[in-house]
């Protein structure tokens, strides 16, 4: 028996020498999982037939079973790069097969889709044309390059204060041109149909009755005839002020301004002055905003903790574009690795549990970082001398039941 225990000693050190050395071997691979053999004792006699005085025939390798704790998170200066903070897989599609893997060092092809460095695609749930996330089956991540369509002003807020100890202008006709025929005056710009840019105009004059204001506006220095503020075209609002200095005229005005680009005209929107005040303070802007926005290219993305991507772009607008899903298992360890640091379900596995990210047991994202190896390389080096020792003991006792062979087959 001593040679049958020596060997499966052997055969057992050197499937763990190859098992740290795999480890060792990849302890530079992000998101690679390190694994440890496990061994079981090997006996001739069943347990049923009371033999006390068995003594085995050795070992074996019962089980390679990989190591699914958290690696090292690494920061990058590639959004691409993502890092599994927690529980979960991505989910890979490689044409229909799907796979799962840590490693998040993905690029872009030259479709747009986002893959891992074998080229499988990463998966998602899309957008509805409002931009809402569909949470239904996941599908490749697509990075659209079209461009935005732009978007016409229907809303414009202004925040203003209007000096209550400025005087009625000495001319009384207002005229753009003529700084005598107004106390006050800002611009913004809107947008059109067609995302052209167009200059509004906005001059303030103070009005002879107590707390009241007129507001005129033009748009691309053009005739105020142009520009209706709600009283019709080329006439004034009307702001009025209590005592306390606040706005008293109902908000918001529906206005429109007249466009010569081809664009649909008039361009017709809600004017807003909600929060304008008249203090004794300089004539001031306090804040200007509206809804409008020119076309725009796909300038680049942002990856949130829950697997958000947000596209930016060149008009300064922001859209979601997909959600990362990561996937779970109840017995990780029953993966079946398929190489290239990805595996693929099994029946000991179980069924996949996918979802966004930070949902259920998922862990989160973190963008431009990438996981480690999990592999404590010290430790397996220290397993390796182990290993080595353990080789060694096992041809010593091939060696020595040799001798005592040898001893027999020279008995005279």
């Amino acid at each position: 028996m001593g040679f049958q225990s020596g060997l499966s000693g052997l055969n057992a050190a050197s499937k763990n020498l190859d098992v740290i050395g795999n480890n060792v071997a990849n302890a530079q691979v992000a998101g690679f999982k390190g694994s440890v053999t496990q061994f079981a004792e090997m006996y001739a006699a069943s347990l049923g037939n009371g033999d006390t005085t068995a003594a085995g025939i050795g070992s074996k390798v019962q089980n390679v079973s990989q190591l699914f704790n958290q690696g090292n998170i690494s920061p990058t200066n590639n959004p691409l790069d993502i890092a599994v903070t927690g529980r979960g897989f991505f989910r890979l599609n490689d044409n229909g097969a799907i796979a799962y893997s840590r490693n998040g060092q993905f690029k872009l092809d030259s479709q747009g889709y986002i893959v891992s460095p074998q080229g499988l695609n990463l998966t998602g749930y899309g957008v509805d044309n409002n931009g809402n996330i569909v949470n239904s089956n996941p599908e490749p991540i697509r990075m659209n390059s079209a461009a935005l369509a732009p978007q016409a002003t229907d809303q414009f807020e202004a925040t203003l204060n209007l000096d209550s100890r400025s005087s009625v202008p000495p001319v009384g006709t207002f005229d753009p041109t003529n700084t005598q025929s107004f106390n006050f005056a800002t611009s913004a710009t809107l947008y059109d149909s067609l995302g052209n840019a167009h200059v509004f105009s906005m001059y303030f004059v103070r009005a002879a009755a107590p707390g009241t204001w007129s507001a005129f506006g033009t748009v691309d220095g053009g005739p105020v005839a142009d520009v209706n503020l709600g009283a019709g075209a080329g006439l004034p609002a009307t702001l009025a002020f209590n005592s306390s200095g606040t706005l008293s005229t109902a908000m918001p005005i529906n206005a429109s301004v007249a466009v010569n680009t081809g664009a649909q005209t008039p361009l017709a929107f809600t004017l807003d002055f909600s929060g304008t005040t008249q203090y004794g303070a300089i004539s001031s802007v306090g804040a200007l905003s509206q809804t409008g926005y020119t076309s725009g290219r796909l300038v680049g993305f942002d990856i949130a903790q829950d697997g958000v991507i947000a596209g930016r772009y060149s008009n300064g607008q922001t859209r979601t574009v997909a959600q990362i899903v990561l996937a779970d298992f109840v017995n990780p360890q029953g993966l079946s690795p398929a190489g290239d640091n990805v595996w693929a379900e099994t029946v000991q596995s179980g069924l996949p549990l996918v979802g966004a990210p930070g949902s259920g047991t998922l862990g989160n994202l973190q963008s431009s970082a990438v996981e480690e190896s999990n592999v404590d390389l010290t430790a397996e080096l220290v397993n390796l001398i182990t290993a080595q020792r353990n080789y060694q003991a096992n041809a010593q006792t091939i060696k020595t039941q040799d001798a005592v062979l040898q001893t027999l087959v020279n008995l005279r």
